[in-house]
């Protein structure tokens, strides 16, 4: 049993292995021996054998060509268990099949190091929270099994942001879920059919109480203004409820009041995997030519009704025209910066980050693997990003368990190492404490009051 982080005493992400990596930058060689687990609970560390059971999934054209991964684990024989026999950390049971494992090379599991102790060290501030503009930690989102839906069981969501210190993240729902998958190349998701009328609306009151729900077994707090954020902040973790596309408005914007006023929603990302009805996507041929006329009147109303409006997903046109309605600052939540975005790439352009800059806004770099090899490679990431708009519009937007392939920030217990990364690429303490919240509660203050 292998943590991410060699140093939390529990765990619900680890890989299986027999023989622990020689160091940090090591994991098993053999594609065949190396199983990634994402447990239902935390487990603790220890040298015990386990015995999981889980549903072992096959992974396609993995970053690190790994072949599978157990989701929903959990230990058949618990410490009470009489059959619990300590046979170390050098083998394990996964599915009541035994795995032979092997030898080390450098990889994606290789996100902590050894050499931590001589890396700058964060102190996270006691004024500033930090924020998370983008999350469906905790499993928030409804499955896109029809078999498991909104009986998609939650993970622990509390425990590992205070275990890192996150005090605040924008806990987004997802209304597009029934209606898209992932692509035959396993690159992205996209639509594959037509939603029926009422259907994406029914979902978004569905994933909102999802939402909810999780906040209260979390026992966390949703802020709904700057104030209570401020306020609540630094005693126990909080959310904003946000939802990552408009799709769930269906066309009515008075949907969109409902929304504030009885799911308390206070981030809206316009769109997400389908071309919907305020505007045009990334990774999808355009259809509208950017924002849509109904886009324009949702920004309008999300300025007056206090709605932080997020533009990531949307097309170059979309931020343009989004930057000249919006009276308050835009966000675009997560993504990374190239010089030369690919054909249907969520990665941006400068000019299209310097396009939400010029509104005050912030941009929210994020843990992809098929960005950055390491926490420090995203690290030089943020900086790429700075130096083109400035370290004062740049954030965190984690995607936490959103992604197709585990990400190089995978569990808010990652924080602390995240923030010595970028101490070590070269930004201040200062620095760090914008990137990782204020700047984003700037905005949040602007639009939401």
């Amino acid at each position: 049993m292998t943590p991410l982080d060699r140093s939390a005493l529990k765990v619900d992400y680890f890989l299986l292995s027999v023989d622990e990596p020689c160091c940090g930058g090591c994991i098993q060689a053999n594609p065949l021996s190396c199983i990634e687990v994402f447990a239902t609970q935390p487990f603790t560390v220890t040298g015990d054998m386990l015995r999981l059971r889980g549903r072992l999934q096959p992974l396609f054209e993995d970053p690190a060509g790994w072949i599978y991964r157990l989701v929903d684990a959990f230990d058949l024989h618990p410490a009470s268990s009489p059959s619990h026999q300590s046979i170390g950390r050098r083998a394990f049971l996964a599915s009541s099949a035994a795995l032979g494992l092997a030898a080390c090379v450098p990889g994606r599991f290789a996100g902590y190091r050894d050499d931590a102790s001589d890396a700058p060290q964060w102190q996270p501030s006691t004024t500033s929270p930090t924020i998370d503009m983008h999350s469906h930690a905790g499993r928030v989102i409804v499955s896109r099994d029809p078999l498991v839906g909104a009986n998609r069981p939650f993970v622990p969501l509390s425990a590992p942001m205070r275990a890192g210190a996150m005090n605040v993240i924008c806990l987004a729902i997802v209304t597009d879920t029934t209606v898209t998958h992932v692509s035959s190349d396993r690159k992205r998701f996209e639509a594959w059919r037509t939603p029926q009328p009422g259907e994406l609306y029914a979902l978004g009151k569905t994933e909102f109480a999802r939402a909810h729900a999780l906040v209260a077994r979390e026992k966390m707090r949703v802020v709904t203004t700057a104030a209570s954020l401020q306020a609540q902040a630094f005693s126990g973790p909080c959310a904003i409820i946000a939802a990552e596309g408009g799709d769930f408005l269906e066309g009515n914007i008075d949907a969109l009041d409902e929304a504030f006023t009885q799911h308390q929603l206070r981030h809206l990302q316009l769109t997400h995997y389908r071309v919907n009805e305020l505007g045009d996507i990334q990774t999808e041929p355009p259809v509208h030519g950017g924002l849509t006329d109904f886009g324009a009147d949702v920004i309008r109303r999300c300025n007056r009704l206090g709605i932080v409006v997020d533009v990531a997903h949307g097309t170059y046109a979309l931020v343009k025209r989004a930057a000249s309605t919006s009276t308050k600052p835009l966000v675009l939540s997560h993504t990374a910066l190239s010089t030369h975005p690919g054909a249907r790439s969520r990665l941006i352009s400068p000019d299209h980050a310097r396009a939400i800059a010029d509104t005050g806004g912030v941009i929210g770099v994020w843990p992809s693997s098929g960005t950055f090899s390491d926490i420090h490679a995203m690290a030089e990431g943020v900086k790429r990003m700075a130096d083109v708009v400035g370290v004062e519009h740049v954030g965190l937007g984690s995607d936490m368990l959103g992604f197709i392939s585990p990400p190089v920030f995978r569990s808010y217990e990652q924080l602390p190492s995240l923030a010595s990364a970028l101490l070590s690429a070269g930004f201040t303490q200062n620095d760090v404490t914008q990137i990782l919240g204020a700047n984003y509660l700037r905005v949040f203050t602007e639009s939401v009051g």
